[in-house]
Parts: structure tokens; sequence; C-alpha cells
């Protein structure tokens, strides 16, 4: 696992096509704002171990976390 040290408003790329910035760090918990490509599917890994569970991953482009912020276009993760 590659560990990173970030403050609020950095980034680390994944990649040419993913962006995750550090959005806000309250007390023990840290929001994220991710950019990718709608073909790269972004969960929380609770929702996604959920999905494939049910069954419902589809490949490129599958069902993104729809709990994301709505204040934000990019897709979320918490």
């Amino acid at each position: 696992m590659l560990v990173l040290s970030r403050q609020r408003d950095e980034s680390i790329m994944i990649g040419d096509k993913v962006v995750i910035t550090i959005v806000d760090i309250r007390g023990d918990k840290v929001r994220l704002g991710i950019e990718a490509p709608n073909e790269i599917p972004v969960h929380r890994q609770e929702v996604y171990e959920a999905i494939k569970r049910e069954g419902r991953l589809s490949g490129p482009g599958g069902a993104r976390d729809t709990q994301a912020n709505s204040n934000d276009k990019s897709s979320g993760a918490k």
C-alpha cells in the first residue's frame, strides 16, 4: 500500500484520468473529491461490496455511488 500525506486542497493523480483531492478535514473525518471518467466506477468500499454481493456490477461504466455530495459535480466517495 502506498501511503501519502496531503493537506486540504492538495491532490493525488492516479494515472492520467483520476484525480483525488482532499476537500475537507474535520477531526478524524477526511472528505475526498474524486474526478474520474464515467467509464471508471467509483464507490465507497462498503457500497462496492454490496453491489458485488447483489451481482449488479456491470463492468466499465457500472453504477456509481449515488451518495456523493450533491454540491460537487465529480463522483464522490466517503
